[in-house]
């Protein structure tokens, strides 16, 4: 088996240049398919806008329809978001304002950089994974793909969380410091360029905080990290994810709580992952020594 993987990338070896060529090819595919995923992106950023909104519209209802009713609780927002007891979100007269005579259109543009990557990216990953395949033993290339899969859909999960309850609960947090009085109105009047930054750095933070079981399991793969070490350090990975979720989160208990308990799910999920990685290499060890063994014993 490794004297054919040898072959395989003896094989695949190519010239400096040839390297080159393929890596230009393969950056002009990518910059193309960004620019076409941006001019789309752009095109429909209004309509993208207006659906970032929505979890301002179920905020906005739910803290109106709470006023209403005279109580109100973050679990009547947990309830509302799951569909339990849904709000109506219809009648908004929602308000985002613009300092700036362009303001408005550079954050369309942002949008559509950051859609734009999204949207692209299993088309960016499988150019990557071309471009670096040939360099990679048939094992390897088997190993890789799980991963290449894993990460877009881990990253939508994170996303999904942020979209569906943890923006919701920000901003039912912030429309709720509001102070409305005869005298005094203070009232939350976000800029559509500051919204567009909170969604993004909350995507982005728990789309990336849900990579950790593919994190580990490469480390695990790479021989850094093993079941045994993970399971031992599971006290320090509890305190390191409930301080990572009180940095991310609003300075709620409850949203923190959001948080930490997935990724504390992932964590032990990746213990395991690392400990089906440790027992695939050992059965494989076993295989080699026992094929070299045979080979080498005399007939």
């Amino acid at each position: 088996m490794k004297r054919d993987d040898d072959s395989e990338i003896e094989d695949s070896r190519a010239p400096l240049l040839e390297h080159l060529v393929e890596l230009r090819r393969r950056l002009i595919v990518c910059c193309a398919v960004l620019v076409i995923g941006f001019g789309f992106c752009f095109i429909y950023s209004g309509n993208i806008y207006l659906l970032l909104l929505r979890p301002f519209e179920m905020a906005g209802a739910l803290l109106a329809q709470q006023k209403h009713g005279g109580h109100h609780g973050p679990f009547d927002l947990l309830f509302a978001v799951t569909g339990i007891h849904p709000v109506n979100t219809h009648g908004q007269n929602l308000k985002l304002v613009f300092t700036a005579p362009l303001e408005f259109f550079f954050t369309k543009m942002k949008l559509a950089g950051f859609g734009a990557i999204v949207i692209c990216f299993p088309v960016l990953a499988f150019q990557l994974y071309r471009f670096v395949a040939p360099g990679l033993y048939r094992r390897e290339r088997a190993a890789f793909l799980p991963f290449l899969l894993a990460a877009p859909v881990l990253f939508l999960m994170g996303a999904a969380l942020v979209y569906f309850i943890m923006l919701p609960f920000v901003l039912w947090f912030s429309l709720s410091q509001q102070i409305v009085s005869p005298d005094v109105q203070v009232e939350l009047l976000p800029k559509v360029s500051d919204y567009l930054t909170l969604v993004t750095h909350l995507l982005l933070a728990f789309g990336l905080c849900f990579q950790l079981p593919v994190v580990l399991s490469l480390a695990g793969m790479a021989g850094l990290v093993n079941a045994p070490m993970l399971a031992k350090g599971r006290r320090y990975a509890i305190v390191g994810i409930v301080f990572l979720a009180a940095i991310v989160t609003p300075p709620d208990p409850l949203s923190q709580c959001l948080l930490a308990i997935p990724i504390y799910g992932l964590y032990e999920i990746s213990i395991w992952c690392v400990r089906l990685i440790g027992l695939r290499r050992d059965r494989e060890d076993e295989a080699r020594d026992l094929e070299e063994a045979g080979g080498g014993s005399p007939v």
